[in-house]
């Protein structure tokens, strides 16, 4: 296909390390809804990718939610009475609730418990916890620190601020022949978090620096937001332009090994959803029915809105046991993983850029394909196969429908029928038209 790029052989396992090779640098900051963290793994990504970095003042109100204070922090810390540390947030940043005000005290273990968040379940991972929009303050640590704990009193310094300040998040637009627009998004508000955080942006920035290099004939707008607030500020500034949305994708949890996983929008039956069904069946992944739960595309599906903007993963957060915890680690996504999602997200785009109805202009009849020499093959899966693609786009190619609508039916993959029809419409059979057309 000549649409967006695919990877080839010559590529195959190095852009997958060079997507591991980014989750991995960009591990060890300290991300949130806002602050310092935000902006340190934006501006790495902006050596990569050309990507304009917004900052909306905090009291902004973006639709029913008003940009909260600009969370910072340095340090943090447990200390024991012998003086040793023994939660750190220098150990792991996980160690400090999301979003937790300054505290400087000493407290005996009975004080400090209510303030403790542990996963007995799994005793020896770390949780992950916030409180963006409560004034709270917390630790967390494993069960087996937890138990270690014992009585005395213990230095207990939280060294963070909540100020006036902003939110930031980063934009990447990428104009095309039309105005109309596929939007991209991916949460960037986690800290040291493999799977649900740093797979997405991995893959996004990948993806921005392919469409960059080819041509388009859409527009493609990639952001990198925090969760939430972030597409709920985005949304709140951009509304005028909304109609230029055909439909877009989240991108999570895109580098583990479970199996690719799309997830409808509200529609339903938007143009991303069909070509993600398509493309996640193929490859013998999962369709899941839209709802409202999850990550970013429930802003972007709110009844107001309404973008028909799906979601694609491997393991929604429901299923990874590791999912919010230390164990979400670089170990937990791998190279391989990274650059079959990144696949199967060109293989979605490609259906979007591509996806385009056709007119027979030898309708009466089969055509005579032998005497145009269009028995050859195709390069699919065999002749009879190549044969029975031309033979289902003739038929169908009556201004009613598209590649997309023939794939669907005929249950052969798009990529074949637009061989197909690139065939025939080189061969003279096929004219280009608007959907629609007598």
């Amino acid at each position: 296909m000549s649409g967006i790029t695919s990877l080839t052989g010559a590529t195959a396992g190095v852009v997958g390390d060079r997507m591991h090779g980014l989750a991995t640098e960009l591990f060890p900051i300290c991300r949130s809804i806002t602050g310092d963290g935000v902006r340190e793994t934006l501006r790495e990504i902006s050596k990569r990718i050309p990507l304009e970095l917004h900052e909306v003042p905090s009291g902004t109100q973006v639709l029913d939610w008003t940009v909260p204070d600009e969370w910072n922090i340095r340090d943090a810390y447990i200390a024991a009475p012998d003086g040793r540390r023994v939660v750190d947030f220098q150990a792991s940043n996980l160690h400090v609730v999301g979003y937790s005000e300054p505290v400087r005290e000493l407290m005996t273990l009975d004080e400090l418990r209510p303030h403790l968040q542990a996963d007995a379940a799994n005793p020896e991972w770390i949780p992950y916890r916030t409180s963006y929009y409560a004034r709270s303050w917390g630790f967390c640590l494993a069960q087996t620190q937890l138990e270690e704990l014992g009585d005395g009193l213990y230095d207990v310094v939280i060294d963070s601020s909540l100020a006036a300040g902003s939110l930031t998040y980063g934009e990447c637009y990428l104009p095309g022949e039309r105005e109309d627009e596929v939007l991209l998004t991916t949460h960037v508000c986690h800290p040291s978090l493999a799977n649900d955080n740093l797979s997405g942006i991995a893959l996004l920035t990948e993806l921005a620096a392919i469409l960059a290099a080819t041509r388009r004939r859409l527009s493609y707008r990639l952001l990198f937001i925090p969760g939430t607030i972030g597409s709920i500020t985005w949304l709140a500034q951009n509304e005028q332009q909304l109609s230029r949305v055909l439909g877009g994708l989240v991108v999570a949890c895109v580098g583990d090994p479970g199996p690719l996983t799309y997830k409808r929008s509200r529609r339903g039956d938007a143009v991303v959803d069909r070509a993600g069904a398509h493309v996640a069946s193929r490859q013998g992944g999962r369709v899941l029915d839209f709802v409202p739960w999850g990550w970013d595309e429930r802003q972007f599906n709110s009844p107001g809105f309404d973008l028909g903007v799906g979601c694609l993963t491997r393991s929604p957060e429901s299923d990874f046991a590791e999912y919010h915890s230390s164990a979400d680690d670089l170990d937990l996504i791998r190279p391989e993983f990274l650059e079959d999602s990144l696949q199967a997200t060109l293989a979605i785009l490609d259906i979007v850029e591509q996806d385009r109805a056709f007119l027979n202009l030898s309708p009466k009849g089969e055509p005579q394909l032998g005497k145009r020499g269009l028995y050859r093959g195709l390069g699919g899966e065999s002749a009879a196969t190549d044969q029975l693609a031309q033979l289902w786009v003739l038929n169908q190619s009556d201004g009613g429908s598209t590649l997309l609508d023939i794939a669907e039916r005929s249950g052969l993959s798009f990529d074949l029928l637009w061989l197909a029809a690139e065939r025939l419409r080189e061969g003279g059979l096929l004219a280009e038209i608007e959907k629609g057309t007598p």
